[in-house]
């Protein structure tokens, strides 16, 4: 090889090198500077041991998330328990949010992505109601095309933090759990009536029916048997069991009105371990009923099992005996049957 060709090929090599070079440098001013951020927290120096309340808020919602001593509680339904385990995994979850993806953001694709006033806000503070964190939870992130985004499930979510209002942030959970809806945070467990010796129920017009047993295995009787009529036995014991099955579906606001509790359908029960019950139910609130209650009397003492549950749950029912409650209707229909319901039909005993 002479010298010329020599020469040539080392000026070849420091082009095609610096060509490489200024590839590489623009292709870096072509990332967004954001890049950084990828796969790290969305709130880094948020610590669980610091939160105190978690405020969420919508556009005509807001709720508040307050720990106590005794667990998590909403402010705004008179600190009624909250479910513990969802609040802990919203919390957590959040903490372990990390950033899928980032882009510079204008203020009308804040507006179109729901990043704006339009969004859920959701706002992390600490004993003394001092801001810790807060994020911008808005519409749901989809890798695919999909018919009803409403329905859909999402693979992620649009989220943007208020310090940083030009960055949007994709994270991959769609965080379902960012709402204000009491519904979605109640501690759902509800007052038990168990082992039931008599119940009774009283419409507003007076009409209503009363049936009665001296044991657990006894069967039921009903108060002014007509001749010709006939207890069944299986929709009375439907009746009762019912009221051990009841659950929550949300607490009504302090300040609801028209529930329909002040001309309720009256319950009244009583158990076989001497505890007595006034369930009031109201008008229908969609899937639900409008209800009250007040208990009294002690649980009877014992190591069973079932009785220590029972000891243990009271102060609970005590505790909701104070809030208005919405029960699913389909938990009191086998209750609030009308007597007619409860009796054999004539083909049945026929048959």
């Amino acid at each position: 090889m002479n010298a010329r060709i020599a020469l040539t090929l080392v000026v070849l090599l420091a082009v095609v090198g610096g060509g490489a070079l200024l590839f590489q440098e623009q292709d870096r001013a072509r990332r967004p500077q954001s890049a950084a951020a990828l796969g790290k927290p969305l709130l880094a120096d948020l610590k669980a041991a610091d939160i105190s309340a978690v405020r969420i808020a919508e556009p005509k919602a807001t709720l508040t998330l307050k720990r106590k001593d005794d667990g998590w509680v909403i402010a705004e339904r008179r600190d009624f328990p909250a479910d513990f385990a969802r609040v802990r995994e919203f919390v957590v979850k959040l903490l372990e949010l990390k950033v899928g993806q980032s882009e510079p953001i204008g203020e009308k694709d804040r507006a179109r992505l729901a990043l704006d006033a339009a969004g859920t806000q959701v706002e992390f503070m600490d004993g003394a109601g001092k801001t810790l964190a807060a994020v911008v939870v808005g519409k749901k992130y989809f890798k695919r095309e999909v018919d009803n985004p409403d329905k859909a499930i999402a693979d992620g979510r649009f989220v943007a933090l208020p310090a940083q209002a030009g960055t949007v942030y994709v994270v991959s959970d769609p965080l379902q759990q960012a709402s204000a809806r009491s519904a979605d945070w109640i501690d759902r467990s509800s007052f038990q009536v168990e082992k039931v010796k008599m119940l009774e129920v009283r419409r507003p017009g007076g009409e209503g029916w009363r049936i009665e047993r001296n044991a657990d295995n006894a069967d039921w009787k009903l108060a002014g048997l007509k001749p010709g009529e006939k207890l069944d036995i299986g929709r009375a014991n439907a009746a009762s069991y019912s009221l051990s099955l009841l659950e929550l579906a949300d607490v009504a606001p302090e300040n609801a009105a028209d529930t329909g509790l002040d001309k309720p359908t009256l319950v009244k029960a009583t158990t076989l371990d001497g505890l007595d019950y006034e369930i009031k139910v109201g008008r229908p609130e969609g899937e639900n009923y409008y209800v009250s209650f007040t208990s009294s009397g002690a649980a009877p003492q014992g190591d069973d099992e079932r009785l220590k549950k029972l000891r243990e749950r009271l102060p609970r029912e005590q505790r909701l005996a104070s809030y208005i409650l919405l029960i699913p209707k389909s938990k009191l229909d086998d209750t609030l049957k009308p007597r007619a319901e409860l009796l054999e039909k004539k083909s049945d005993s026929k048959k």
